[in-house]
């Protein structure tokens, strides 16, 4: 809950330490909370043991009226798991290496001072979240909630093999070197999948999404990703049509296949995906050569995955061990961010 309307707001701030220079950060939180009128902010650092859902839950308690974020991407997850559904706004500063949910709400990745000033303004957007119910292999369930991306398979095991300190010295770009690490013993498994799609109601204004029937797929695969949303860093776009304001869930089954299926793959999402698909020109050329069936895109409202053989998962960059069935859904709107003034509108 919030403050009531005659009292002083107050935000707090969680942060990861290591990812972000903490007290140039709190001073720049504590001087925007003053200029705004508020109360000084909560500082909460996150460790370890609590990367960040217990910090939010302990700040929510205390009444704050706004959230601030800074840390990588899996900061960001966590405290985004336990703040949904609260209505309280949640303001991203970027920080870190990949900034995967700052870089998709199109938000200024080298100006904090501009994005920290937004939590003390009037513009806030709803955006969707989707979460995860993952079955491990001696049958325990858990559930996490994710804003970016989801998978299971290939995915994973680049992040698992990407080297944390190679990832401090150079960012994004070590993942690189993980992926060359899992593509050496990669094999393809067998995925057997189901879509729920959505059903818009005639003449309904507010276009609520119902479930329809859906049928068990199976497909061979290196991974089987759920998006949220699908732009990457180095202007890479995984998942051209994903929106984190459509309410939709997006599935992508990469199938490289062939002595030369990864060049498709690497055509589909950089080439297609992420310079043709930009230009009027590009999309007709896109059109007339066809489908590609090195990546399979699909939509829908909810999605399951399950493999006979346990395989590694990840959320927002950061490994989950492995799992033999995957379980996603959205909450269209359940994530409030703050944002700056005169916001470039996002794509639906």
């Amino acid at each position: 809950m919030t403050h009531a309307a005659e009292e002083t707001p107050r935000a707090a701030l969680i942060f990861n330490p290591i990812k972000v220079d903490g007290p140039t950060l709190c001073a720049l939180v504590e001087r925007h909370s003053s200029e705004a009128g508020w109360q000084p902010p909560l500082l909460l650092e996150t460790t370890i043991e609590d990367p960040g859902q217990q910090l939010t839950r302990d700040a929510l308690a205390e009444g704050i009226d706004a959230l601030l974020v800074a840390g990588g991407d899996g900061t960001v997850r966590a405290v985004s798991e336990a703040i949904r559904g609260t209505g309280v706004p949640l303001t991203i500063v970027p920080s870190g290496t990949g900034n995967l949910l700052a870089r998709n709400l199109l938000l200024p990745l080298d100006d904090q001072d501009r994005v920290i000033a937004a939590t003390f303004g009037e513009e806030h957007m709803p955006v969707d979240i989707c979460v995860a119910t993952i079955r491990r292999v001696d049958g325990h369930i858990e559930e996490h909630a994710f804003v970016v991306m989801a998978g299971m398979g290939l995915d994973a095991a680049m992040i698992a093999n990407t080297s944390p300190e190679l990832k401090k010295n150079i960012g994004w770009m070590a993942y690189v070197d993980g992926a060359a690490r899992s593509l050496a013993g990669a094999q393809p498994f067998r995925v057997v999948y189901e879509i729920v799609k959505n059903r818009r109601v005639s003449g309904d204004t507010r276009t609520q999404p119902l479930p329809t029937s859906s049928k068990l797929r199976s497909a061979k695969v290196q991974s089987i990703l759920f998006a949220n949303c699908g732009e990457l860093p180095g202007g890479i776009s995984l998942i051209p049509d994903g929106s984190i304001v459509d309410g939709e869930l997006d599935v992508a089954l990469v199938q490289a296949t062939g002595p030369f299926g990864w060049l498709g793959v690497w055509r589909r999402v950089w080439w297609d995906n992420s310079v043709l698909r930009r230009s009027r020109a590009g999309r007709a050329v896109l059109e007339r050569r066809g489908r590609s069936t090195s990546v399979l895109y699909l939509r829908g409202i909810a999605a399951e995955a399950a493999t006979p053989i346990p395989q590694p998962v990840q959320l927002d960059g950061d490994e989950f061990g492995e799992a033999t069935r995957m379980s996603v859904r959205v909450e269209p709107g359940a994530l409030l961010v703050s944002l700056p003034r005169d916001h470039l509108e996002l794509p639906r």
